[in-house]
């Protein structure tokens, strides 16, 4: 999840709503914390590969689940072309910065690395986990450090004024206008699902994993937004559109903060388009196991004990459609494809809920 909301939306969010785009952020992480909730519910109670799509086949049939489990596997193809594609800019940029002059094109770099995260994701589960947490983890440390400096520098050392003047300077249907725009930034955590199947102590880790990646991640969208709007007013961050936050952490810590910001958000793309690859071989995995595609597709590696033939599925498709480089189009047709499934995931609950099979028993 830590991607879009950090690097992308606070130029947006705020030049729309500007300080209630905070509130903006509150509101989506809210809406994202009940469906967290469902899912966790359907987690405990059917701990397999396939996340949303398992959940909604065993729901309401195998027609459904195997639209939803389709619509999975396409949505997490584009969203892993739009971090690979946001991945390779942010790359250029970081390169531009440091005066490095590169004439490759964005591709090369996005083409370069669905080659280097498949080859991470056969090796092993466990070695794509370490990696994951790394950059993670990294990442969050960089943006943590750089924004609290700023924050401190910003009502300690200093008496300035806030950039902004009034809570919604565009009237209160901005905070809901916003919350439409920003909730793309909570996609992500039913991803977590997905690999239910390989996660020890299912009963107790994936409720904590799904609840809490939200928690974190609003937490930090809220934050990092605070910054940028006390730091530029409404209008600059408009202008400054896409790259508001490395301009800020330029302003806190001159070119160097700008740099590490970059550097956080090479990071930050290339961990989310791991963990789509991640996701969407295990939903495909789960659609193998259930006949719905060939069996071939749920071939688990004899060397490295991972789904070979799957993850190629997902990697040959996003190398297919990174010829068009298209990120708008990448970030719409994810985030639609995604919402779908979160309306299933909760209809799935309700349903369960109703008729109470003996079966369903969530911890």
């Amino acid at each position: 999840m830590l991607g879009a909301g950090i690097f992308v939306f606070p130029g947006l969010a705020g030049g729309d709503a500007g300080f209630a785009a905070t509130i903006s952020f509150f509101i989506g992480g809210i809406i994202a914390l009940f469906t967290a909730a469902c899912t966790a519910e359907l987690a405990t109670a059917m701990p397999r590969s396939g996340g949303g799509y398992f959940f909604i086949s065993r729901s309401f049939g195998a027609f459904w689940g195997t639209l939803v489990g389709i619509s999975q596997w396409i949505g997490l193809i584009f969203a892993c072309a739009f971090y690979l594609v946001s991945f390779g800019e942010y790359a250029l940029t970081f390169l531009l910065e440091l005066d490095i002059t590169w004439t490759t094109s964005t591709k090369f770099w996005s083409y370069c690395f669905t080659v280097v995260l498949l080859a991470i994701n056969i090796i092993g589960t466990k070695k794509v986990g370490r990696f994951q947490n790394l950059m993670v983890i990294s990442l969050t440390i960089l943006l943590v450090l750089i924004f609290t400096y700023g924050f401190i520098d910003f009502f300690g050392i200093e008496d300035r004024s806030t950039a902004f003047s009034e809570i919604a300077p565009e009237g209160m249907q901005s905070i809901f206008t916003t919350t439409a725009l920003i909730f793309t930034s909570y996609l992500g955590f039913v991803q977590i699902a997905n690999i239910g199947a390989e996660i020890k102590q299912p009963n107790k880790n994936l409720p904590r994993s799904l609840i809490g990646s939200v928690l974190i991640a609003m937490s930090l969208y809220i934050f990092i937004m605070l910054i940028c709007v006390v730091t530029f007013s409404q209008t600059e961050l408009k202008n400054f559109g896409e790259t508001a936050t490395i301009e800020v952490a330029r302003k806190i810590l001159g070119n160097w903060g700008a740099i590490v910001v970059l550097f956080a958000g090479i990071l930050a793309t290339l961990s989310s388009a791991n963990a789509s690859i991640i996701s969407a071989s295990r939903g495909v995995f789960a659609l193998s196991k259930d006949k719905m595609i060939s069996n071939k597709t749920s071939k688990v590696s004899k060397r490295f004990g991972t789904p070979h033939i799957a993850l190629i599925l997902v990697t040959a498709p996003v190398a297919i459609v990174l010829i068009r480089s298209k990120l708008e189009v990448f970030a719409e047709v994810a985030s639609f494809l995604h919402l779908i499934i979160y309306a299933g995931i909760c209809l799935s609950v309700l349903k369960l809920r109703v008729t109470n099979p003996t079966c369903y028993i969530p911890s």
